[in-house]
């Protein structure tokens, strides 16, 4: 058996028996990422259901500009926030940089135009279906988008699992602001890299399988629900 098959059964073996440092970084992976995609929706959501509800200036150029952020290059918000939490930075008194709170505040800027995007444009399209009668209710500004939250909650969930998906597949703003430490700050992305280039393909294999099944995971559940909305509405 050739070198890969011998590091790919090793690294099931890892997985199987639980290996306490393959544990220990996917559990700080999940903390990281669902911590930000947790704030990502409680003020993504809100921002694109606003964005979507009414008229006012400049409504097509913030759209634009909200989808232009889902492109947002990881490596630029990670020396974006990096730079932030330095100690020369307007917030490098809180002390957070190389920390997992660091690494949860660049996911957050990273998945929040997402969720943001996917919210305005589902909102957009029921705002379209109940204007009229909203207007007719006389419901204030406020209200319809709560309303509205509230109606497309199925349908916003696809923004959450595409908002997980985004922060749990992401290595290089974590790295920068994280600093890849082991017993801190390292998570499956940068953990895979590091691994990689040290020669230990096993971990890396272990890891890579399981992020790779996380990912599956969530797609399969935002295609699901896609499915089921769309069906749920005809």
């Amino acid at each position: 058996m050739g070198g890969l098959g011998v590091a790919f059964l090793e690294a099931l073996d890892r997985l199987f028996r639980l290996d306490a440092q393959v544990v220990e970084i996917i559990a700080l992976s999940l903390r990281v990422s669902l911590t930000a995609v947790m704030l990502g929706t409680l003020m993504g959501l809100p921002l694109g259901a606003a964005m979507a509800v009414g008229r006012y200036p400049g409504k097509q150029a913030a759209a634009v500009v909200v989808n232009a952020l889902m492109g947002l290059p990881a490596v630029v918000v990670g020396v974006v926030v990096y730079l932030a939490l330095s100690r020369s930075g307007p917030l490098g008194g809180l002390g957070l940089l190389y920390s997992p709170a660091a690494m949860v505040v660049a996911q957050v800027v990273l998945v929040l135009p997402l969720m943001a995007a996917i919210a305005r444009q589902v909102v957009e399209d029921a705002w379209r279906d109940y204007e009229e009668e909203l207007a007719a209710m006389r419901f204030t500004w406020g209200t319809a988008v709560v309303t509205l939250l509230h109606d497309c909650r199925h349908s916003l969930l696809v923004a959450v699992l595409a908002g997980v998906g985004r922060a749990m597949s992401e290595v290089g703003a974590v790295m920068i602001v994280g600093g890849n430490i082991d017993h801190s700050t390292r998570v499956m992305t940068t953990a895979i890299a590091l691994e990689t280039s040290k020669g230990d393909l096993p971990l890396a294999l272990a890891l890579g399988m399981v992020l790779l099944a996380v990912i599956l995971m969530v797609n399969g559940l935002a295609y699901g629900l896609r499915v089921w909305a769309r069906g749920r509405f005809e």
